[in-house]
């Protein structure tokens, strides 16, 4: 993020050129992370345990089984039988009574799960986080390395007719490698990927708030956005808008110039990760509303929230704004479970109701959380959600089969039926029968170790390999027809798909195309195979990024 005089800096900033000169308006408990630390420790304190539901079943049982007991035992002797026949009822009663199933109904199954849950990478801290995570009705997720992967990547590269990509490519990397912006090191992680030389550069200057100046040759080469063409005279024309076009997706376009002319655009952005899509649409299907909270502007907020298609977005908050938005949530009678990975959302997953921290996030993050997801998959959130409903599900068969149990052989023990059938049950076989409801019990709790997620089928294109080729051939009369889809990326207007279907129809053997914009796809008709690698290389030298072929 560019900065200038008179711009504030937090705590832990980083200046990736130069230095600079600054005071320190808040010291001590003023600072930014004294004031996480704060909201972290309230949060933490004001978050109430969970009662647990075999407490109170057991609270109210126990005493009630030692009256029937005792009552048991008056009114045999009341009947004229001996104080032996009347002992052995109060003592069948108790033994079959025995809440032994019922204390091992929810600890048992916690415990499984918890271990379940560990064997899937989702590390739960405790019983009270399992519980609850099952009554979630709202997930509230970080967008900078949680719904995205947290790190720029080159994601489209247009180029001015005539100038091959990699030529392009190659200029623009050589002039960030002198860079050190983040933005940078994508270019020059993308030039590397395809094998280029670096260029050596002369006179090289940075402009703050524009971009780089060097001389690669013979020629003035500029590299950075749009105020810097307009300050040096460039008009880029189509190609400069398209550029601009891109912002509109929350992409960061730099621009790239040789000997006054502009060369072309290369839009950086910080992409979704590839199960977040998927991740949000099973929650949403699960009746869970999904908001995220981000500080970044608007205009990349929403361009996200298209891609992945969250209900609601909360943008430019800082660290307390997303604590507030918590706190919100909950005083309208949400169940929140927060889900982010860096020390501004501390405070948030502290508030929460069951706090969620990516496993490759912050120390601060992690130590804040309830449940952490050691494969920093979004997708693990559904399942955490889903294996407490499963071991809430399963704590509620034992109870109910515990209770069941008693209320079935309480009054056999009690001798209701020894006057009308002659039917006692003996202290021996009560014990069997109280065993046995104990083993019943725990083998339900163990039934959580096969349980597994269920998760939609991901049909998405991006997860289609590179360059993977399918190709349908069809016998027509003795000639062979063969179709090809290509995935195409770079696409942003009708003048795009224009240069696509030229590019395309000027290979020999190709005798129809059909360019979809919308689908960002092209699908060809062959007289001929034609081999991948022409295919790739008309996209590429008309500017655009072939993805994979179908």
């Amino acid at each position: 993020m560019e900065k200038h005089i008179g711009d504030k800096v937090i705590g832990a900033t980083t200046s990736k050129s130069g230095y600079f000169k600054m005071q320190a308006t808040k010291v001590g408990d003023d600072t930014t992370l004294a004031q996480i630390v704060r909201l972290v420790d309230e949060a933490t304190s004001s978050k109430a345990p969970i009662a647990k539901l075999a407490d109170k079943v057991s609270g109210v049982f126990v005493p009630v089984v030692i009256s029937i007991a005792l009552i048991a035992v008056i009114v045999w002797l009341l009947l004229g039988y001996g104080f032996e026949f009347a002992l052995s009822i109060g003592i069948s009663v108790l033994v079959i009574s025995c809440p032994c199933a019922l204390g091992l109904a929810t600890p048992t199954a916690i415990m499984v799960g918890t271990g379940k849950g560990a064997s899937n990478g989702i590390l739960i801290k405790s019983a009270e986080a399992l519980e609850t995570a099952h009554n979630i009705d709202t997930v509230v997720l970080d967008k900078t390395g949680t719904i995205t992967q947290g790190t720029p990547v080159v994601t489209n590269m247009l180029c001015k007719e005539g100038v091959p990509q990699k030529e392009m490519l190659q200029i623009a990397a050589s002039l960030e490698k002198l860079s050190e912006h983040p933005l940078a090191d994508a270019i020059v992680a993308e030039a590397e990927k395809a094998q280029l030389s670096f260029l050596p550069v002369d006179d090289f200057k940075q402009i703050p708030g524009q971009g780089l100046v060097g001389q690669i040759g013979n020629e003035t080469c500029l590299a950075g956005n749009r105020r810097l063409m307009v300050a040096n005279g460039i008009n880029g024309g189509a190609l400069l808008q398209l550029g601009e076009e891109m912002a509109v997706d929350g992409k960061t376009p730099l621009f790239f110039a040789r000997g006054g002319q502009l060369i072309g655009v290369i839009a950086v952005a910080d992409v979704v990760k590839p199960t977040s899509k998927q991740a949000i649409a099973e929650l949403t299907g699960m009746g869970i509303e999904v908001v995220m909270l981000t500080g970044d502007n608007a205009k990349t907020a929403e361009a996200i929230r298209r891609q992945v298609g969250v209900d609601r977005v909360v943008a430019e908050v800082f660290p307390q704004d997303k604590e507030k938005e918590i706190r919100r949530l909950q005083s309208v009678g949400k169940k929140v479970a927060m889900v982010g990975d860096g020390i501004n959302d501390a405070p948030a997953l502290a508030r929460a109701d069951v706090g969620i921290a990516i496993g490759a996030g912050t120390d601060v993050a992690i130590e804040s959380a309830d449940i952490v997801l050691m494969k920093s998959d979004l997708l693990d959130v559904s399942t955490a959600i889903q294996l407490s409903k499963a071991v809430i599900r399963n704590i509620k068969q034992n109870l109910f089969w515990a209770f069941i149990y008693n209320i079935i052989g309480i009054p056999v023990a009690a001798g209701v039926f020894y006057l009308p059938f002659a039917w006692k049950l003996n202290p021996m076989i009560g014990a069997f029968a109280m065993s046995f409801s104990s083993v019943f019990v725990v083998s339900n709790a163990l039934r959580l170790r096969w349980f597994k997620a269920k998760h939609q089928a991901n049909t998405e294109r991006d997860s289609v390999p590179m360059y993977e080729q399918t190709t349908i051939k069809q016998e027509r009369k003795g000639a062979i027809h063969m179709e090809k889809v290509l995935n195409i990326e770079g696409m942003v207007c009708g003048m795009c798909v224009k240069h696509v279907d030229k590019a395309l129809r000027d290979i020999q053997g190709i005798k129809d195309v059909d360019v979809s914009l919308e689908s960002k796809s092209a699908q060809v008709q062959l007289d001929q195979d034609v081999p991948d690698a022409v295919l790739k290389a008309a996209i590429e030298d008309a500017g655009y990024q072939l993805v994979s072929i179908q």
